[in-house]
């Protein structure tokens, strides 16, 4: 799907407004940093996704980041994986990788999502 091999692939839905703000408040937080992550628009590529081994209506309720060894992270293990790479984000991927706060915040995770996608175009809840 790519070959951007030294870089993380954060695959993201480029037809929904709030999912593009949120990559633009990130790439603003991570400055230089952000160089090291690619964007790829899942929008019509489900053959591609699956090839990855990503579940297309998942991509849209989960984030998923592959690593810089092709593996695929979703969810909360996503967040901590593209926060932790840039400085001011670092203390929060530590805060919400903790025991007792990671399977709180996973169960909020989902409620949130499904409100985002109420936002957006692409979503397939509507």
């Amino acid at each position: 799907m790519t070959d951007s091999k030294a870089k993380l692939v954060v695959f993201y839905d480029g037809s929904c407004p709030t999912c593009i703000k949120d990559r633009r408040w990130y790439e603003k937080l991570a400055g230089k940093t952000g160089e090291s992550v690619e964007w790829l628009d899942i929008t019509g590529r489900d053959d591609e996704l699956r090839s990855e081994g990503i579940d297309p209506y998942r991509a849209l309720r989960e984030l998923h980041v592959k690593d810089t060894q092709g593996r695929i992270h979703r969810e909360i293990d996503a967040y901590i994986l593209l926060m932790s790479r840039v400085p001011v984000l670092k203390p929060m991927a530590w805060l919400i990788g903790l025991p007792l706060i990671r399977p709180t915040l996973a169960r909020f995770y989902h409620g949130w999502v499904s409100r985002r996608l109420d936002g957006c175009v692409h979503s397939p809840l509507q």
